[in-house]
C-alpha cells in the first residue's frame, strides 16, 4: 500500500497538489470568517451576559446539524460549489471560538479588572489591553481546535461540487480506487497535523515574554496577510472570454463522459471547459444549478429527466420520449437535449454468483420468491424515486428482510463482502464484468430506458452556436458494451478517466493524436 501511495503521489501530483491548495484556501477563508465573527460574538455575550445562553444555544444547535444536511440547506441560497462549502464550514467553526473567547474573558481575575478601573482605565482599554491579552491562551486553544476541525471537515465540501481534497476521497470511493481515497485522506490528516503544530509554535511565541508586543503584532499581521493572500487565490481566475462550466454526477461513467465532452469542445473550438466532477445528489442538485446558471451543460439520462425532473408517469416510446423531453425542457427550463450517446444505462439487480447458484436465481421473479430471506442495498435516491424501490417491490412482490442505503462507490464491495445480498446496479457498471457478479433479468420489464445525452442551457447555445455541431459528434457514439468496458478500465484497472476518454475519442477518429501529444 505504501508503494501504491508513493506511486500515486509521484504520478498524480498535478492532480493532488492543486486540491491541497484549494483545500487550504477553503478552510482558511472559513477560519478567518469564523474567527472574526466568533471573537466578536464572544466579546458581545461577555458584555451582555443575559444573552449568552441564547447565543451559545443557537450556535450549539447549528453545530448539531449533520454536515451533509447543512450543505443541502445552503444550496438553494448560495448554490453549488465553494461558496456554500465556506458558509457551512464557517457555521461549524463558530462554536469553539465563541466558547473559547467567552470563557477566556469570563475567567480574567476580577481583582485585576477592579485595579484597572481604579487607575482610571476606560472600558475599551480594559477590554483590549487587559482582558483580551489575558484571555488569549484560552482563545488560542479554541482557535487550534477550530482550525484542525475545519481542515478535517472541509473534505465533505466535494459533495456539492466544491474543491479540496474531498474530491480525491469521494472520487476514489466512487471509482473503487482505494489508493486515491487513502491518498486524499492522508493529505487531509497531514494538513490538520501540520496546522496543529504551527499554531502550537505561534502560541509559544506569543507567550514568550522576551518578545516585545510590537514584534508580536508584526508577526501576527504578517501571518494574517499570508492567510488572506492564500484565500484570495481561490476567487482569482485568469480572465478568459470563453469558459463553459460542466457538471457530472458521482459515477465513473459520468466522469468519463464529462472528459469526452471537455476534450471534444476544447479540441474543436476555442472554448475552455471547467468540469465539476461528482456533484453529490446527482440530478437533484445539478438540475437546480443548471436552472440558476451555475452550470452550462451536463450528461443526463432520459428516464431520470422524465420521471424525476418532469414528474411524468407514463413513459412513451423512445422516439417520442426524446421529442417530448426537448419540448418540455425548452419550455420550462430553457434548456435543450443535444444528441444521445447511444447506450442505455438502465437499472438492474445484481447478486453474487454464489447466491444465484444457491437459490437458482435468473430473474427478478426468482429473487422475489426468496426475498424474505435476503437483504437489499441501493443508493439513497433510489428509495425516494417514484420509479424506485417502492414501485419495484410492488411490481415483483419483493419482501426483503432488510434494506440498506449504500454509496454508489461502495455497493459492489458490500455485495461481495456479504454485507448485503442484492444491490441495485446500472447495466453499464464496469464491475459487472466480474465473474463473481450476476445481473438478473428484468422479466416483467419494470425498468424504463435511460439513454444518456447532453443537456445544455439555451443561452449557452445561443452564445456559442458552434457547440451544437460539436456535441452532436457524441450522438450514437457509444454502445453499452463500450461504456461498460471504459467503466471497467477506470474502476478495476485504475486508469485515469481523462486518459480513457481520450483513447476512446482517438479510436473513433474524433481527436487528432498529434494535437494531444
Amino acid at each position: 500500500m505504501i508503494e501504491s501511495l508513493w506511486e500515486f503521489y509521484r504520478t498524480r501530483y498535478d492532480f493532488i497538489v492543486p486540491l491541497i491548495i484549494e483545500h487550504l484556501q477553503i478552510a482558511v477563508i472559513a477560519i478567518i470568517a469564523a474567527t472574526m465573527i466568533g471573537v466578536s460574538l464572544g466579546i458581545f455575550i461577555h458584555e451582555k451576559k443575559r444573552l449568552s445562553p441564547i447565543v451559545l444555544g443557537l450556535v450549539s444547535f447549528l453545530y448539531t446539524i449533520p454536515s451533509i444536511s447543512m450543505l443541502g440547506f445552503l444550496i438553494p441560497f448560495s448554490g453549488i460549489g465553494n461558496k456554500s462549502a465556506i458558509i457551512a464550514l464557517t457555521i461549524y467553526a463558530l462554536l469553539p471560538i465563541i466558547r473559547a473567547t467567552f470563557t477566556g474573558l469570563e475567567n480574567v481575575d476580577a481583582d485585576i479588572i477592579e485595579a484597572a478601573r481604579g487607575m482610571g482605565s476606560t472600558r475599551k482599554q480594559i477590554l483590549f489591553q487587559i482582558k483580551l491579552p489575558l484571555a488569549m491562551p484560552v482563545m488560542l486553544s479554541g482557535f487550534k481546535n477550530m482550525t484542525v476541525m475545519t481542515i478535517a471537515l472541509a473534505g465533505i465540501a466535494s459533495f456539492i461540487g466544491a474543491g479540496g481534497l474531498g474530491v480525491a476521497i469521494y472520487r476514489g470511493i466512487t471509482t473503487n480506487n482505494m489508493t486515491m481515497t487513502i491518498a486524499g485522506s492522508l493529505a487531509v490528516a497531514l494538513l490538520a497535523f501540520l496546522c496543529d503544530i504551527l499554531i502550537g509554535c505561534m502560541e509559544r511565541f506569543l507567550r514568550n515574554r522576551r518578545h516585545t508586543q510590537k514584534t508580536k503584532h508584526r508577526v501576527m499581521l504578517s501571518i494574517l496577510a499570508v492567510f488572506i493572500a492564500l484565500s484570495a487565490g481561490l476567487f482569482y481566475t485568469p480572465h478568459k472570454k470563453e469558459v463553459l462550466h460542466l457538471a457530472t454526477k458521482p459515477m465513473s461513467e459520468e466522469f468519463i463522459i464529462g472528459e469526452m465532452l471537455k476534450q471534444l469542445i476544447e479540441d474543436r473550438t476555442g472554448i475552455s471547459v471547467v468540469i465539476t466532477k461528482g456533484v453529490g445528489g446527482g440530478t437533484s442538485n445539478i438540475h437546480p444549478a443548471m436552472v440558476k446558471g451555475d452550470f452550462d451543460l451536463y450528461p443526463e439520462y432520459t428516464g431520470t429527466s422524465w420521471s424525476f425532473v418532469l414528474k411524468e408517469k407514463e413513459l412513451p416510446d423512445d422516439a417520442t420520449l426524446f421529442k417530448e423531453l426537448n419540448q418540455q425542457y425548452q419550455k420550462n427550463y430553457h434548456m435543450e437535449w443535444v444528441g444521445l450517446y447511444g447506450f442505455n444505462n438502465t437499472y438492474g439487480i445484481a447478486v453474487t454468483k454464489k447466491l444465484a447458484d444457491t437459490y437458482h436465481l435468473k430473474t427478478y421473479s426468482d429473487l422475489a420468491a426468496v426475498s424474505h430471506k435476503l437483504s437489499f442495498g441501493g443508493e439513497y435516491d433510489f428509495y425516494e424515486r417514484e420509479d424506485g424501490y417502492d414501485a419495484l417491490t410492488t411490481a415483483y412482490g419483493f419482501h426483503f428482510k432488510k434494506t440498506r442505503d449504500l454509496d454508489i462507490g461502495l455497493k459492489y464491495d458490500a455485495l461481495e463482502n456479504g454485507e448485503t445480498d442484492a444491490i441495485i446496479a446500472f447495466t453499464t457498471d464496469g464491475r459487472l464484468s466480474s465473474p463473481n457478479i450476476v445481473l438478473l433479468q428484468d422479466d416483467k420489464h419494470f425498468f424504463q430506458t435511460y439513454y444518456a445525452g447532453t443537456i445544455i442551457r439555451q443561452d449557452t447555445l445561443k452564445k456559442y452556436p458552434e457547440l451544437r455541431q460539436v456535441l452532436m459528434l457524441m450522438n450514437n457514439l457509444i454502445s453499452e458494451k463500450e461504456m461498460a468496458a471504459m467503466n471497467h478500465e477506470v474502476e478495476t484497472q485504475k486508469k485515469n478517466e481523462a486518459d480513457v476518454a481520450r483513447a476512446f475519442l482517438i479510436k473513433k477518429g474524433l481527436l487528432e493524436v498529434k494535437n494531444h501529444e
